[in-house]
């Protein structure tokens, strides 16, 4: 049987508000060893932003980042996956998009992220021989 989004995904993906501002999504992110989190409004999931979008869509206009907020760096366009969906529909998701990372949606509420590490680290032990990993 093919493997499932929920045997490699992160669980419990950090989420902030859209109002949130970036230099506290930023120290968050970087105490918590993250380059990514979910956006939400509402209770509903309206975003993913991740170090490189703040960077890029806050930081280089340059000016006073204090009054920015990260609804205004995360992307609006956003592909999601289930948990129960096969690694492969992640694959290819990820591949047709051009994404890094999709949020595992579940009735509703975001379950976790699934990222090419993920995937590259299934992918890895799927190619490794019968006590290949042993010897590493």
């Amino acid at each position: 049987m093919a493997q499932r989004v929920r045997e490699v995904m992160t669980t419990a993906p950090v989420m902030v508000s859209m109002g949130t501002p970036v230099s506290e999504v930023a120290v968050l992110m970087r105490d918590e060893g993250i380059d990514a989190v979910l956006v939400t409004e509402g209770g509903r999931l309206r975003g993913l932003v991740t170090d490189r979008d703040l960077t890029v869509r806050i930081l280089a206009e340059g000016g006073n980042v204090s009054d920015r907020n990260v609804g205004e760096a995360c992307g609006s366009e956003l592909a999601c996956v289930a948990p129960d969906d096969g690694i492969d529909r992640a694959v290819h998701l990820m591949g047709a998009r051009a994404l890094r990372r999709l949020p595992v949606m579940e009735n509703g509420r975001a379950v976790g992220i699934v990222t090419l590490g993920n995937l590259a680290a299934v992918a890895c032990v799927a190619d490794s021989a019968p006590g290949d990993l042993e010897r590493r």
